[in-house]
């Protein structure tokens, strides 16, 4: 491939390297110049453009990273459709990922050109999660090169893998003392139950026995009788010693310590043991938070049927230090989409912005003010209504239960914003944390654009496909971005996480490879009414 500076007369078959724009019409990096663009570029006064040319024995990137990605997906793992360069892996069921390093790191070490980025090995996965990434970084790839790559691949088991989840049967045993409240014992056993239950665990038997070396030797021989796959037992006081009164209970029902301690924390003080073939689990006393711990990464070894050990457990202090960190690339309590074939529609809601006070319209709430009769507010929505959204979460603050009533007989969900008064972020937070767990994305619109119609967002829709690298959907007029604007619920954490009175278009510089644009001739995507001058004009142009 030749990267360089060419003249727009001998530029036809050459690949744009950066975008090019010009009075209604727009040459996004990476097309492949045709002669009727070469004309274009000549009548804008474009004489000369850096781009690339393909040589004999060149791989274009997206046909790089698919062959890639298909030599790299092993069990329960798909690959999506190659854009711009990228190919995602996507786990197709719950489980622990499991990646093959050397294979990883011995295919980034071929040549700078192919990159390839994973999870951690170990981690949980939900179907539907991205969990690697293979970026081919200029236009095209040689031959020689991407042979090497897939040999790589062949020599050895695919890199990329999923052990599922497997059905679990657990008997939980819990030790009471007069000074533990009920009310904590049962709150316990509820967190427990849904911990392993997200897992595929069943708790099919709950024991209770006094905090006593006897009766918990008792509870485990008894637990033994059910035949379980794991037998889980919550101290009404802490373990602090291999010879502490849960450990000498288990030993004293013929059972085997056969590790205490874990280099994670939270999670130190967790004890594994073994009776009847049965693996024993004494949890923590973090365990009685629902917060990621220590126990968490054991119990999905468990459940994926991995082997849990001394030594593995040993092997967990490098990343093991989980205090003030995420907690997951995908949070335990929010429900995970199903995973889709990529010919299915994507669910999207959308969330109408309308907490603001319209300070610059000085005492009058723009929102309110009619148009053609109705109010600003109820006329954008019905065009949100009247899209291809699956559902509407309206975001309310100044004067909510005025805006509520020009909404009346909609069906939205209000979400109110007490925090209104600090900026445009808390009421995006607020709005995104109410859309329904069915939707794979939001659009976001402002309150105050009355140009935008239901065929604008249905065009931001159409595109959105986050498996091919299209996440974020921007509107263009004339080259200048507007709103509303599409985004993929991986965004939406980091989008609620923003401050002050600034919405989230740093996340779109921050991920111009998943960005996707959308032109539209009309300067709706661009218009909204902030102030006493610009009503006038709407009006003076009867622009409805």
């Amino acid at each position: 491939m030749i990267f360089s500076e060419i003249p727009v007369d001998d530029a036809e078959g050459a690949i744009l390297a950066h975008t090019t724009r010009s009075d209604g019409w727009t040459l996004k990096k990476g097309h492949r110049l045709t002669a009727e663009d070469c004309r274009l570029l000549s009548a804008a006064g474009i004489t000369v453009l850096r781009a690339a040319k393909l040589e004999d024995g060149d791989v274009r990137e997206d046909a790089a990273a698919k062959e890639i990605a298909d030599g790299a997906s092993g069990d329960s793992v798909t690959p999506t459709a190659a854009h711009t360069g990228r190919c995602n892996l996507v786990a197709t069921i719950d489980g622990v990922i499991r990646i093959d390093a050397d294979t990883v790191n011995r295919i980034n070490a071929i040549d700078e050109s192919i990159t390839i980025a994973t999870l951690p090995d170990y981690a949980r996965v939900n179907a539907g999660q991205t969990i690697a990434t293979i970026k081919i970084i200029p236009f095209a790839v040689g031959e020689r090169i991407l042979a090497a790559v897939m040999q790589a691949l062949n020599e050895g088991d695919s890199p990329v893998s999923i052990e599922p989840f497997q059905a679990l049967s657990v008997v939980l045993i819990n030790s009471i003392l007069p000074t533990l409240k009920d009310s904590v014992v049962t709150k316990t056993t509820a967190l427990t139950k849904r911990r392993l239950g997200a897992l595929g665990g069943t708790v099919n038997h709950v024991l209770t026995c006094q905090h006593d070396e006897s009766e918990i030797a008792d509870s485990v021989a008894r637990a033994a009788e059910h035949h379980p796959d794991l037998v889980v037992v919550i101290g009404a006081s802490v373990t602090v010693d291999r010879s502490d009164v849960v450990p000498a209970g288990i030993v004293k029902a013929g059972g085997v310590i056969e590790h205490f301690g874990m280099p994670v924390d939270p999670g130190n003080l967790m004890l594994l043991a073994e009776h009847s073939g049965t693996p024993v689990l004494v949890l923590p006393g973090c365990a009685r938070s629902p917060k990621l711990n220590g126990i968490d990464w054991v119990l999905e070894r468990f459940a994926a049927r991995l082997p849990v050990t001394r030594d593995v457990i040993s092997g967990l202090g490098v990343g093991g230090l989980l205090v003030d960190s995420p907690a997951r690339p995908m949070p335990r309590d929010e429900a995970v989409l199903e995973f889709q074939d990529r010919n299915t529609d994507h669910v999207i809601g959308a969330v109408v912005l309308a907490a603001g006070q319209s300070r610059r319209m000085g005492p009058i709430n723009k929102l309110l003010e009619p148009i053609n009769e109705v109010p600003l507010i109820r006329h954008t929505v019905e065009r949100v209504l009247a899209s291809k959204v699956d559902s509407v979460v309206v975001v309310t603050g100044h004067q909510s239960r005025e805006v509520e009533q020009a909404l009346s007989g909609l069906k939205v969900i209000f979400a109110h914003n007490p925090e209104f008064e600090g900026g445009l972020s808390t009421s995006l937070g607020a709005g995104l944390t109410a859309v329904p767990n069915a939707c794979s994305g939001a659009v976001v619109c402002l309150g105050d654009m009355p140009g935008i119609l239901s065929d604008h967002i249905n065009a931001l829709i159409d595109q959105f496909d986050p498996e091919a690298g299209r996440s974020i959907g921007v509107p263009v007029h004339l080259g200048k971005r507007g709103n509303p604007i599409v985004w993929a619920r991986r965004f939406f954490d980091a989008m609620a996480d923003v401050s002050g009175d600034v919405g989230a278009r740093h996340l779109i510089g921050a991920n111009v490879d998943l960005v996707y644009e959308v032109d539209f001739e009309d300067t709706a995507v661009l218009t909204d009414l902030d102030t006493p001058e610009q009503w006038a004009k709407f009006h003076e142009t009867d622009a409805l």
